[in-house]
């Protein structure tokens, strides 16, 4: 399928990471599958109930209003999520702590908004850098912790709490 094909899909806030991306595609490939064997053993007829999916399956379905029993649409989801594997492009950010979900998708949101339509990203842990984060692309490197932020204007600090140690 072609690029421009797929440009009609969204991926939602809730799918962040690029392992969210693959546990969808090995989802979607799965109900797939076996949607693909109960249709032939029930003489061609569509199943009525879908078993029960994942809740970022659910939500990448709603938000782009497809209907999962559908093959056609299935191969298409399976298409757009091997698209959005290979080529979105992945931010890797680190924290001190670990963020809370809630905290990440408004991040990714505003990332998507911004940025690229679907910019996945994948979070590290360095209790090193005390707060803030860092930020990192396949070619930019941006240190906005606290530990660099003490490092850069240390002097700075220094001499600002000398002088108020004189007065």
């Amino acid at each position: 399928m072609e690029h421009n094909e797929l440009a009609g899909l969204q991926v939602p806030s809730l799918i962040m990471s690029p392992t969210d991306v693959s546990r969808l595609h090995r989802e979607i490939s799965a109900l797939h599958e076996y949607l693909q064997q109960q249709k032939l053993r029930s003489d061609n007829q569509m199943v009525s109930v879908l078993p029960k999916t994942s809740i970022l399956l659910n939500e990448l379905a709603d938000s782009n209003k497809l209907d999962l029993r559908d093959a056609a649409t299935r191969e298409h989801l399976i298409d757009f999520l091997s698209d959005v594997a290979a080529h979105a492009p992945v931010l890797h950010i680190s924290f001190a702590t670990d963020p809370t979900s809630a905290f990440l998708q408004k991040i990714v949101q505003w990332l998507r908004q911004n940025i690229h339509t679907s910019l996945l990203v994948q979070v590290g842990i360095q209790p090193t850098i005390a707060a803030g984060c860092v930020v990192r692309t396949t070619n930019k490197y941006f240190d906005l912790s606290l530990r660099r932020s003490f490092a850069k204007h240390g002097d700075d600090l220094v001499k600002a709490l000398k002088t108020t140690a004189e007065v």
